[in-house]
């Protein structure tokens, strides 16, 4: 089965509505409306000065201000500019002429707090696939952040169970199939919070910045989980919060399981299935327990 993009509409949001032309199995053709993930570009702004573009998927009405400014507080924690929640005053929409979308936010930070554009190690655009692509050095990116402490551990039916919990949180891509997500658990495998996005970094970015707004940090006693492959970012933006555990549906990359035993965090892939691949710190798992007659 093919299908032929022959118009949008754009409505906003997570989702935006397509025409397109299916050409099913057996021959048939026909007209049908589509949901596409929507994918919008997002400016953020520090004291007035840009310091990213980033492609991201906006949410709509109330929900779009907030989780744009968990995206910009996510982003500027793992970028080091910010650790903590009072570092800052207000995430607004920018009120200069040009943002009628709705796609330029302005951060402000406390007077003491120390804003350095030029300690900023991603350059002004990151693409929703990738937001590593725009850092200048491995090594600037490694610095700032102290390996994670935490006495946490995890039975492995537990995290077994952790990708149902967050796709039954994962509203947008049942409708669109388009969108990545992040989940947060507690260490009884409790969903505590869930973002999704167009970009995997993006989503964990939001939920770091909710993390840091709502005065959760350090996440020493949770579990993030993403839903796609697991890369040496996602990583370090788990380590900006101080995440023990990080684990995804997907495969990770050599570099994120090389900074993950670096940084004393339990790095899990191919969560799937009923099965798991543990690549680092595997004494935080303990063994699925079965019972016998």
């Amino acid at each position: 089965m093919t299908q032929a993009l022959t118009a949008v509409a754009r409505v906003g949001g997570a989702e935006v509505i397509a025409t397109v032309t299916k050409h099913a199995a057996g021959g048939a053709v026909c007209a049908v409306a589509d949901e596409l993930a929507g994918e919008e570009p997002l400016e953020v702004r520090v004291r007035g000065r840009a310091v990213t573009v980033t492609m991201r998927t906006p949410s709509v009405g109330p929900d779009r201000a907030i989780h744009d400014a968990e995206l910009a507080a996510g982003f500027l924690l793992s970028e080091g500019v910010i650790r903590d929640g009072s570092d800052v005053v207000a995430v607004e929409p920018c009120g200069r002429p040009g943002n009628t979308d709705g796609n330029i936010v302005n951060v402000f930070l406390r007077a003491d707090c120390d804003f350095d554009p030029r300690r900023l190690t991603r350059h002004v655009f990151a693409s929703s696939s990738c937001g590593l692509c725009g850092k200048a050095t491995i090594d600037a990116v490694r610095a700032g952040f102290p390996p994670v402490s935490s006495a946490l551990w995890v039975p492995a039916d537990v995290v077994l169970d952790l990708p149902t919990r967050l796709r039954e949180a994962q509203a947008a891509f049942s409708r669109t199939g388009g969108l990545h997500a992040a989940g947060l658990f507690d260490a009884a495998g409790r969903l505590r919070m869930a973002r999704e996005d167009i970009g995997r970094h993006n989503a964990v970015d939001k939920v770091l910045g909710h993390a840091l707004r709502a005065g959760w940090l350090p996440l020493s006693e949770n579990i993030l989980l993403v839903s796609g492959r697991v890369s040496f970012e996602i990583v370090q933006k788990a380590l900006a919060g101080g995440v023990p555990v990080v684990a995804a549906v997907g495969a990770p990359s050599s570099l994120a399981v090389e900074f993950a035993h670096e940084n004393n965090q339990t790095l899990i892939g191919f969560v799937r299935d009923g099965r798991m691949n543990v690549y680092t710190h595997a004494q935080r798992i303990t063994a699925a327990q079965h019972t016998t007659d």
